[in-house]
């Protein structure tokens, strides 16, 4: 890693690497990785009125995600695609990987409701890029029970799934 890169731990829509790639052009995958102690929760409300993906600590769970190397100068567009100071904030979280431990960068929810549930396009985007990233069996069937909800704005749904095809 350069010093001007940082390493960033996805574990929602951003697994997807297309979807990546629209948020920060330069994103390089370098692995998955592992946040131990943490859960994977969609209470983070989102401006749209759905729920997000969030981690929250919990004893005995784990969070599976992606590595990505970032160039600082996509940062800026990534906050904004994460909503950082609007329902994020940055944290710096110690994530397992198969060569150790690591120090990463991700986004933690502030505007959380344990009650709102995900849009299926949203729900759709995770579980596709959990299996893109081939990720564990066991994980992405807990990710396929997670209960969803249409958008009712199909414009929306329909704009926010060409990530699924986007190279």
């Amino acid at each position: 890693m350069s010093h001007d890169t940082f390493v960033y731990f996805a574990y929602g829509s951003n697994m997807l690497g297309p979807r990546m790639l629209l948020r920060a052009p330069s994103a390089r995958r370098i692995g998955l990785a592992s946040l131990p102690n943490f859960s994977l929760r969609w209470h983070k409300v989102s401006k749209d009125g759905s729920g997000k993906c969030d981690i929250e600590a919990e004893s005995g769970s784990v969070v599976y995600g992606v590595l990505y190397e970032i160039k600082l100068a996509d940062k800026p567009g990534l906050d904004l695609a994460e909503g950082l100071s609007t329902g994020y904030r940055e944290v710096q979280l110690e994530v397992h990987t198969d060569r150790g431990t690591q120090m990463v960068t991700s986004y933690q929810a502030t505007n959380i409701d344990r009650y709102t549930t995900p849009y299926s396009w949203y729900k759709t985007l995770v579980l596709e890029g959990a299996r893109q990233q081939q990720l564990d069996p066991v994980y992405i069937r807990a990710l396929e029970a997670v209960p969803s909800r249409e958008d009712r704005n199909s414009e929306r749904a329909a704009d926010n799934l060409k990530a699924l095809h986007a190279h």
